[in-house]
Formats: C-alpha cells, sequence, structure tokens
C-alpha cells in the first residue's frame, strides 16, 4: 500500500510538472536546452584567455505604454535623460565606454519633442534608437504584406530626419535597423493572428533594410523558437507563419550566410532560485521590477555562453526590458542595475580573465560580423565593422 501511494503521489507530481511545462510553452524550447547543457558539460568553458563579455541591453520603450495622458510621456523620458547618464557616467568597460543603451522605439509612440530628448542621449554616446513595432492589432482590418512594409518605410522616413537608422560611409548614405516585434509576435507566430498577420515579414524586414531581430527569448508564448541561445540566420517561407523557428548558426569562416540573422538572449532553468524549493526558475534575459538583476543571474547569463560558433570567447549578454513606465525606474535608473554594473566591473572585467564590453544591438551585430569573418583580437576594435555609426542629430523638423 506504501508503494502504491507513492507511485500514485510520484504520478500526480509527474503530471503536474507536464502541465505546466506545456502552460507555459516550455515544451518548444526545453529539449534544446536540456541538450546544450549536457553537451555544455562534455566540452567544458573556453579557453581563450581573456574572455570578452559582449553586454547589450535592448529596451521595448514604450513612453505611452498604458494608455496614458502626454504628459505622463514626458515624465518617463525625462526620467531617462537626467538619470540614465548619472548611473552610466559612473561605470567604464575594457574600451572605455559606459554602459550603451538600445531603446528601440515604437513609432505608434513617436512625438517628436520627446524622442529628440533620447536622441540627446544618443548623440552623448550613451545609445542607440532602434526600431519596435507593434502592428494590425489596432488596426480595422488585418495587416498585409503591403500595407506592412509602408508602415515600416513610413517610420524609417520619420525618424532619419533625426539621423536614426541613418549611416554614412565614405558618402554614401544608407538606412539600417534593428528589430523587435511587439507582443512577441514575430512572422505572424501568435495562434492569436491579429498580433501580425503576415507571414512573409522577415522578407520585409530584409528588404527595408533590418540588419537583424532582437526579439527573443520569449519563453511563456507560443511565439519562442525552438533554437534557443544562439545566433542564427533564419530563411523565410512566406506560406508559413514562424519561420525563425530553426535556421543555420552564426559560424567563423561563413560570413554570408542567408536569411534574417536572429540575436537572441539567454534562456534556461535557474537551479539555484528554486520556487518551494523545488521548481527551479526561469531564466528569460528580462530585467525588471519583477525579475532585477542579481550576482547568480549574471553568472548564469555568462554560463550560458551564447556566442557565434567556433568563438566561444566573445561571450554574448543580450538582454531586454521595458524601461519606460515608472514601475521599472527603481530599477534600471537606481540601485539594482547600479549594483549589477559594479559586479560585472568587479567580476568580469578584470583585464587578464575577462574583459567587459558594453555594446549596443548595431555595435554587437557589427561585433557578430567580425567573428564570421574570422577576425581576432579584441572584439571592441569591430563595433563599426559593416555598419558606421548612425548620423544623429536634434536640428528642429516638421514632419
Amino acid at each position: 500500500m506504501t508503494a502504491l501511494l507513492l507511485v500514485s503521489i510520484l504520478l500526480l507530481l509527474l503530471a503536474a510538472i507536464t502541465k505546466s511545462i506545456f502552460k507555459r510553452n516550455m515544451h518548444l524550447w526545453l529539449p534544446s536546452y536540456c541538450m546544450q547543457s549536457l553537451m555544455n558539460l562534455t566540452k567544458g568553458r573556453s579557453t581563450g584567455c581573456p574572455v570578452h563579455i559582449l553586454f547589450c541591453l535592448v529596451d521595448h520603450f514604450e513612453p505611452g505604454n498604458g494608455g496614458v495622458e502626454r504628459k505622463v510621456w514626458e515624465s518617463r523620458v525625462n526620467a531617462w535623460e537626467t538619470n540614465y547618464p548619472i548611473i552610466a557616467k559612473q561605470f567604464v568597460d575594457s574600451d572605455g565606454f559606459h554602459p550603451r543603451h538600445t531603446w528601440f522605439y515604437p513609432p505608434h509612440y513617436y512625438d517628436e519633442y520627446l524622442l529628440k530628448k533620447i536622441v540627446g542621449l544618443c548623440v552623448g554616446k550613451y545609445g542607440e534608437i532602434e526600431l519596435h513595432l507593434h502592428h494590425n492589432r489596432m488596426d480595422p482590418f488585418p495587416d498585409t504584406s503591403e500595407t506592412l512594409k509602408k508602415k515600416i518605410l513610413d517610420c524609417i522616413a520619420l525618424y532619419s530626419k533625426l539621423g536614426i537608422f541613418t549611416t554614412n560611409l565614405n558618402g554614401k548614405l544608407s538606412v539600417n535597423y534593428a528589430f523587435i516585434h511587439g507582443d512577441w509576435a514575430l512572422d505572424n507566430s501568435r495562434k492569436d493572428t491579429s498580433f501580425c498577420g503576415v507571414n512573409d515579414e522577415l522578407s520585409i524586414l530584409q528588404e527595408t533594410g533590418c540588419y537583424a531581430d532582437f526579439t527573443f527569448p520569449a519563453y511563456l508564448v507560443e511565439s519562442q523558437p525552438g533554437t534557443i541561445n544562439s545566433v542564427y540566420y533564419a530563411l523565410d517561407n512566406p506560406l508559413k507563419p514562424k519561420s525563425y523557428d530553426t535556421g543555420c548558426f552564426a559560424e567563423t569562416g561563413k560570413p554570408e550566410q542567408k536569411g534574417l540573422m536572429m540575436i537572441q538572449g539567454p534562456l534556461g532553468l535557474r537551479w539555484k532560485d528554486r520556487k518551494k524549493y523545488i521548481f527551479p526558475k526561469i531564466e528569460d534575459a528580462d530585467v525588471s521590477s519583477h525579475n532585477p538583476p542579481s550576482k547568480r543571474r549574471i553568472d548564469g547569463w555568462i554560463r550560458i555562453g551564447v556566442h557565434v560558433k567556433n568563438r566561444p570567447d566573445w561571450v554574448i549578454v543580450k538582454l531586454h526590458t521595458h524601461g519606460a513606465p515608472e514601475s521599472e525606474h527603481k530599477v534600471l535608473l537606481g540601485g539594482p542595475v547600479k549594483a549589477m554594473h559594479e559586479y560585472l566591473q568587479a567580476q568580469y572585467n578584470d583585464g587578464e580573465n575577462y574583459k567587459l564590453h558594453y555594446v549596443t544591438a548595431r555595435e554587437l551585430f557589427n561585433i557578430i560580423k567580425a567573428a564570421e569573418n574570422s577576425e581576432t583580437g579584441d572584439p571592441g576594435l569591430y563595433r563599426n565593422y559593416i555598419i558606421p555609426e548612425y548620423c544623429y542629430t536634434r536640428n528642429s523638423f516638421t514632419a
């Protein structure tokens, strides 16, 4: 009877765990994580010294989040304009750069006056602006390939008047941008297709100048790809959604791969931060008031070790946040982020075992391309390797 009771309890526990896994869409990525963990046990850590930490924090920056009044938008942006430099000036990486933020700013929250304030931070070398887009959700008609392309091109035309997305290489002007999809719905990957509705989105992004997608991880939703903890190229199938689920890994010696580059943040299990002493928490690269940074999380980000294939000593730590709402300011503009940078400086910037590099989304892309081209040495040398710095300007204009 005791054995039967024990078996029953174990079966109930297994059923509960299985239900939780599928409810949270963990079945989409957990097999890949387990396989990666086993491979890491067998191959060990990188033997290259120093290990270079490429630290990139991307922000789904939505000042109008929650349907708030215009004066709240201004208050939120003012908080960043005032307080971010105060935090950032306290720290420098091995290249002499302060922490570099990347604001993915949606066009549906466009405001010329407020956007200029963020441009001012970019001019001050505190970060860069990229494209965050929610589309179709509030529209009366489903998006098509044509309407999506027009939305992106309209945004580029508007933003580029401030130099956003605009580069100048030897007198030749170009437009390039990084992308984060609102609601994690890249390439029509949500069951509710009103979040996107366009199956050939990856192709449209490439056609309009997108150099890489920074949307994932997003482990709670069905859009989470099965390929995790990687930099890879996704080939679009215009007839099907979620073409990015698999792809070809970025690799040294292979600089000309086809498809859209996908740059992911760390995703895995946090065994040292267990719920009820049993269930591990999920590491999903989120930095927020609900999931603040900690020393254990930082160590975990680096241990997961996202990297270009055959270049394990250039470790990519790509994190995400939603930094505009006031609820996030205590973390992102206060003590927790300051403590994060203090720990990064103390543990991962000694110059011998580790070198820290604060990078924007664009700079990270450039360094990845340098790795693909088998460049060696300090990755900080390749911040402008393919795409040069954006031509930011705060000159007045009327849209």
